[in-house]
């Protein structure tokens, strides 16, 4: 700008001197006043009608009302009704009494002479056996339909047959046939590292050249203890070593029956056999 109009000039002018004046803020400040005027006389505008409604809105009467009272009625309320109680069932029916059918005495034949026969011990026609009961002894009665019947009761037990009660197991009884027999623990894996380890090769049996299988018999009680230990086949000379064995192989799992521990027979066989170099 140059020196001469630098006095006359306004500050904005000389503020944006040299600047780009396109860009918006010195259009923004050259017409601060004039939009600040317009503003205060909107505000001012505004808030007379604002005052002049409220003025005016005051004298309404007061029977306007925004909201509308509408009264609360309580209703009566009953108490509840109790339960009615069901009526209690019907007494059970007794039974009906048992049938009496038309019995016909019938016992089996014996050859006699007819002379030696009574009369009232003639057996019956086989006409007159269709539809009456046979028995023991002649009783009158309905006509028998078929109907078989249960026993009559005396009152006391209620005519409710019960089996006999089984006899309960004191423990000594021997079950020569199990469901599950008893075995040595671990199976036959273990029973196989045992008689690797105890089992001892007779001398004797060496020197003669003896061997084969020695079948063992022995109990196995409901705790596993193995007693009356016999070998029962096999070379004599082997027999002494296979039950020394299974007298020292200690406790095994006892035999199953009917879901139980049971007390049971076990035949255990052992084989012999020389290693031929």
């Amino acid at each position: 700008m140059e020196k001469s109009t630098i006095l006359t000039a306004d500050l904005l002018d000389i503020l944006f001197d040299g600047r780009n004046k396109e860009y918006g803020a010195y259009d923004l400040r050259r017409t601060y006043n004039k939009r600040l005027a317009v503003s205060i006389t909107v505000m001012v505008s505004s808030f007379c009608l604002m005052s002049m409604g409220f003025a005016f809105g005051g004298k309404k009467t007061k029977g306007d009302n925004l909201f509308e009272k509408n009264d609360i009625v309580l209703s009566v309320v009953e108490p509840p009704m109790k339960p009615v109680e069901p009526p209690p069932p019907p007494a059970p029916k007794p039974p009906a009494p048992p049938a009496h059918f038309e019995m016909k005495q019938f016992t089996p034949p014996r050859i006699v002479d007819d002379n030696q026969v009574a009369e009232n011990e003639k057996p019956p026609v086989n006409a007159t056996l269709e539809d009456v009961k046979i028995g023991t002894l002649n009783e009158a009665g309905d006509k028998y339909d078929g109907t078989v019947t249960g026993p009559i009761s005396d009152g006391v037990a209620g005519g409710v047959i019960e089996l006999p009660k089984r006899d309960e197991d004191d423990g000594n009884t021997v079950c020569v046939f199990v469901q599950i027999e008893s075995e040595y623990p671990g199976g036959i894996a273990a029973w196989q590292r045992f008689l690797n380890k105890n089992l001892r090769y007779p001398q004797e049996a060496i020197d003669q050249n003896v061997e084969g299988y020695i079948t063992v018999q022995f109990i196995v009680d409901k705790e596993g203890n193995v007693s009356e230990v016999e070998a029962v086949s096999g070379p004599q000379e082997l027999r002494a070593e296979a039950v020394r064995v299974i007298k020292k192989s200690g406790k095994w799992t006892p035999a199953i029956q009917n879901g139980r521990k049971v007390k049971s027979y076990k035949k255990q066989p052992i084989g012999f056999r020389l290693n031929v170099e």
